[in-house]
C-alpha cells in the first residue's frame, strides 16, 4: 500500500511539474509572441465631388467610421474611378440608401441644406447618413449617444460617433471581408424630423 502512496504522489508531482512548466517557459520566453487577429477589411470608395460646401463634415464623418469600425473603411475616390458610395449636396432633407453597400455595388447620400438651416450639425448629418450606407437604420427616437437616432437627439446634438453597439453591427456586416450574408435593403430613408 506505501509502495501505491508513493506511486501517486509521484504521479501528482509530475502532473504539477508539466502544468506548471509551460506558463513558466512562456513567461520566461522573450522571443513569445501573442498571436494577432487578423480581420480582413473591406475598402468602400466614396465621391463627394458633388458635395461642395460639406467637405469638412464628410472628412470628418469618414474619420469618425474609420476609426471606430476596424473591418470596413472608407477611402475617397480618385478623380475618375468608380466609387461604391455617391455623396451629393441637395436642398431638401438629408436621405441615404440603406447598406451594407458592397465592394463594387451602390450606394447614395444626399445631404441637405434643409436640415442644416434648421440647426442640425453637419458633421453628424454625414456621419449618420454614411451608417445608412453601412446598413444602419434609423433609431428614431433616440438619444443622442446614438447616431442612429439621427434628428431626434435634438438640434444641439453634435454627435458623430457610432456607439458600440452600431460599430458591432456594421462590423458584423463585414464580417470575413464581404458584406455578402446580410441582404442589402436598397430603399431611399428621409431624415426629416
Amino acid at each position: 500500500m506505501q509502495h501505491f502512496r508513493r506511486f501517486v504522489i509521484a504521479i501528482a508531482t509530475t502532473a504539477a511539474a508539466l502544468t506548471a512548466a509551460p506558463a513558466a517557459n512562456a513567461a520566461s520566453t522573450p522571443d513569445t509572441v501573442p498571436a494577432e487577429r487578423t480581420t480582413a477589411v473591406v475598402t468602400l470608395r466614396y465621391d463627394d465631388s458633388q458635395a461642395r460646401g460639406w467637405e469638412t463634415a464628410i472628412a470628418a464623418g469618414v474619420a469618425s467610421w474609420n476609426t471606430n469600425v476596424d473591418n470596413v473603411k472608407l477611402a475617397k475616390a480618385q478623380p475618375g474611378t468608380r466609387a461604391e458610395i455617391q455623396i451629393v449636396a441637395t436642398s431638401g432633407w438629408p436621405q441615404a440608401t440603406i447598406g451594407p453597400v458592397r465592394p463594387g455595388g451602390r450606394g447614395r447620400v444626399e445631404l441637405g441644406s434643409q436640415a442644416v438651416s434648421q440647426g442640425y450639425d453637419k458633421t453628424r448629418i454625414a456621419a449618420h447618413e454614411i451608417g445608412h450606407n453601412l446598413g444602419l437604420p434609423d433609431t428614431k427616437p433616440g438619444p443622442c449617444s446614438q447616431l442612429m437616432s439621427g434628428s431626434t437627439g435634438g438640434v444641439s446634438c453634435k454627435n458623430a460617433v457610432p456607439n458600440a453597439a452600431e460599430q458591432a453591427r456594421v462590423e458584423s456586416y463585414y464580417a470575413n471581408g464581404v458584406a455578402s450574408h446580410v441582404p442589402a435593403v436598397g430603399h431611399l430613408v428621409v431624415d426629416a424630423p
